[in-house]
């Protein structure tokens, strides 16, 4: 009871002393040890600098770089692939087509016979001389000379363009028949340019430019 009313009425003298929140002695064995005071932090989240998160942020990003490049050169490899077979696959078909030039089936022949008269209609058509280009060309497009060159095209024609061009190629001729049978002058130019040209393509996308002469 005494404490007590001690206690109530100076209870400081019950706190201990700043003195002895900083270190306290005790003695043993004749040494005396100070034993220091543990200070514990409260158990708060890590704090997170503006500087640390925009590193982590430019390493985030940085490896999304690299990933994507790494896609980028996957794909790219893809398309080196691809470009290589059809490298490939245009020259064996040039090698085929020159083989079937060298071959005896005459094809060459015939394809050299269509410059042979694209070149004597061209200047009769200059000289506006419509009768002779009519007689150079035959009377309708089924002579023999045009049908063994739409053979030749076909043969050698494998690409979805060659085959355009043999296409263009036929249709202007059938224009050049008619506008030459009408004896119109400028219809038979334009006819014959359009003639001329998707054959000099054709020639071109086949590799053939070197294997005929006159163009």
């Amino acid at each position: 009871m005494k404490m007590a009313a001690s206690f109530l009425s100076n209870p400081t003298t019950f706190l201990p002393s700043s003195s002895s929140l900083t270190s306290q002695k005790h003695t043993v064995n004749g040494r005396t040890s100070v034993c220091k005071p543990v200070c514990r932090l409260p158990n708060y989240p890590p704090h997170i600098s503006k500087r640390s998160l925009s590193i982590s942020l430019t390493s985030l990003f940085l490896l999304s770089l690299n990933g994507n490049n790494a896609n980028a050169a996957i794909l790219e490899a893809d398309d080196d692939l691809e470009l290589m077979e059809k490298v490939k696959q245009d020259r064996k078909k040039r090698i085929e087509k020159q083989s079937v030039l060298n071959s005896p089936n005459k094809d060459k022949e015939y394809l050299q016979e269509v410059i042979y008269k694209l070149s004597k209609v061209g200047q009769a058509i200059e000289k506006n001389d419509l009768p002779s280009a009519g007689s150079i060309l035959g009377q309708t497009p089924d002579v023999d000379w045009l049908k063994k060159a739409n053979a030749a095209l076909s043969q050698l024609s494998s690409s979805p363009d060659e085959k355009a061009e043999v296409d263009t190629f036929n249709s202007s001729l059938t224009s050049l028949y008619s506008s030459v049978t009408k004896n119109d002058i400028e219809g038979s130019k334009l006819a014959f340019v359009d003639s001329a040209s998707a054959f000099e393509k054709w020639t071109t996308l086949t590799g053939l430019t070197g294997q005929l002469k006159g163009l």
